[in-house]
């Protein structure tokens, strides 16, 4: 099929691309930078926009930078940005280790970590890193600016505290300290496919003990979330299989997992479990 008739509208600044969605987000308007979700929507009919805001001449809107102790992440920033890390420390290195787990390379050149953010697909993989690292999401309107928390911006599948005149301008993730070790796993069916549970963990060594665990389940619930339960279990224990598996045993408890035709909850709950315990096994790889 192909896509119903719409205006397109070129940006050539932030201002003016608030601007813009200000006049015709009232109608329909939506904001286009790597299309990867709305473009296929639109094709299928699904999705019926009739103005396409296009925010990929913003120059500003395509950079990656490092701001104090956040990774600042522009709206126009393609997935690809992140296959070599963008800062030198931990979270650079993780990031590298979760691209590779999305969709295929054909898709990372186009599409972007903020688009990923604004679609809050449940099994988006950055999705799962911004909840768990507590990313801090930044939208633009004529009204203003404003900075949105992890835990308030999403709000269920493919929806987010953004409003409709608002734009994702920039994510902003705080940097792990160093000598942090973080890992993250995701099962699908097939390379590329939409994963059926992922895990991301990251925590510091403290004389023999892990201190500042972070445990992040996404691809299993209506949104990714920390599972503070499970990171509980590890707060101030020797890093070792026994304690890893307590843990995944309270993520698996912990979670209220989705379910479909070819999917039981009983069964994501256990792929949980099992992505949390793989993904501390390449945190410590």
């Amino acid at each position: 099929m192909k896509a119903g008739s719409f205006e397109w509208h070129p940006a050539r600044s932030a201002d003016e691309a608030v601007a813009l969605l200000a006049e015709y987000a009232p109608q329909d308007g939506r904001v286009i930078a790597g299309g990867q979700s709305l473009v296929p929507s639109m094709a299928l009919r699904l999705a019926f926009p009739s103005h396409l805001i296009d925010i990929n001449g913003v120059e500003e809107f395509a950079r990656v930078r490092v701001d104090g102790n956040e990774l600042v992440i522009g709206a126009c920033v393609r997935h690809a940005a992140f296959h070599v890390p963008v800062e030198p420390g931990p979270l650079g290195r993780l990031m590298v280790q979760v691209v590779h787990d999305i969709a295929h390379f054909p898709i990372r050149q186009r599409g972007t970590f903020c688009g990923s953010l604004a679609n809050a697909d449940p099994a988006s993989e950055w999705c799962l890193l911004a909840a768990t690292l507590g990313a801090r999401m930044v939208a633009k309107s004529v009204r203003g600016t404003r900075v949105i928390p992890a835990a308030d911006w999403f709000q269920g599948i493919m929806t987010t505290a953004l409003a409709e005149d608002e734009l994702l301008a920039e994510v902003r993730l705080p940097l792990l300290p160093e000598g942090s070790r973080a890992g993250f796993y995701e099962f699908s069916r097939r390379a590329g496919d939409y994963a059926l549970a992922m895990a991301l963990v990251t925590w510091r060594d403290q004389g023999g003990a892990m201190q500042d665990v972070r445990i992040g389940a996404g691809a299993v619930e209506v949104q990714p979330r920390r599972l503070a339960k499970a990171e509980a279990v590890l707060e101030g224990r020797p890093r070792g299989t026994a304690a890893i598996d307590d843990a995944a045993a309270a993520a698996s408890a912990a979670v209220d997992p989705l379910e479909d035709f070819h999917t039981s909850a009983d069964y994501r709950r256990d792929l949980v479990g099992t992505a949390v315990r793989r993904a501390f096994a390449q945190a410590g790889s």
